[in-house]
């Protein structure tokens, strides 16, 4: 674990996560969550559920990024690591979610309370990952949004295709390969998360949380407070 680089993890693990939540939650995206005000119209105007937990990630989220920077600002004052006792919250949650899982999967009704449980859960989990990469590996790509990430790799592929050696280009090269990874990373978990959900609706929810368990073993480049 320790040759994987932790931003590719956790890329994996964001596109593995959206996409088992999206299927097993009708329709709720728990790491893309702006992606669900577009859901949240569909659902209203289709008649469709979940329109409680569409509403409500956003701010959930919002809350969780909020509290997981307070809790970091209040660990490096004391000395503690941060990164790592983040990494240690996401794993509470994510095994959180595989408990609700168990007990009360799969979620057939999207309007429930343990399908809101479920979702909730797994945004907060999304929320301290999102805060993680903005507060510790900020020259990484994005792990949970690729749009920006596709939009700078085109950028640079504009920039390489318009000839010249420069430290511009130099720097599109180096910034290219990294996105490209990051999206490829991505994609494979957004595949592998529905393929789990296909074979196993239930323990699908496992893989998030052996994910996080291999986060803090993973390469860590000058993390942040510890």
């Amino acid at each position: 674990m320790k040759n994987i680089p932790l931003p590719l993890l956790l890329s994996f693990n964001g596109g593995y996560v959206d996409t088992v939540g999206f299927l097993a939650l009708g329709g709720l995206f728990t790491a893309h969550v702006t992606g669900n005000f577009v859901t949240l119209g569909a659902s209203i105007a289709l008649g469709t559920g979940g329109v409680l937990s569409k509403l409500l990630a956003l701010p959930v989220f919002c809350v969780v990024v909020f509290a997981s920077r307070i809790i970091g600002i209040v660990l490096r004052r004391s000395g503690r690591p941060v990164l790592r006792s983040l990494l240690l919250g996401k794993l509470v949650l994510l095994l959180a979610a595989f408990a609700v899982a168990l007990i009360y999967g799969p979620f057939n009704d999207p309007n429930s309370p343990a399908a809101f449980a479920m979702g909730m859960v797994l945004v907060a989990a999304m929320a301290v990952q999102n805060g993680i990469h903005r507060a510790h590996l900020p020259k990484s790509p994005p792990s949970t949004l690729m749009t920006g990430t596709t939009t700078q790799i085109m950028l640079d592929l504009a920039d390489i295709a318009a000839g010249g050696k420069s430290e511009n280009t130099t720097v599109a090269y180096s910034r290219l390969k990294r996105m490209v990874l990051a999206v490829v990373i991505f994609a494979l978990g957004c595949g592998a998360g529905a393929l789990a959900y296909i074979l196993a609706p239930i323990w699908c929810f496992v893989v998030p949380a052996i994910l996080a368990v291999c986060a803090p073993l993973a390469q860590i480049e000058t993390p942040e407070g510890d």
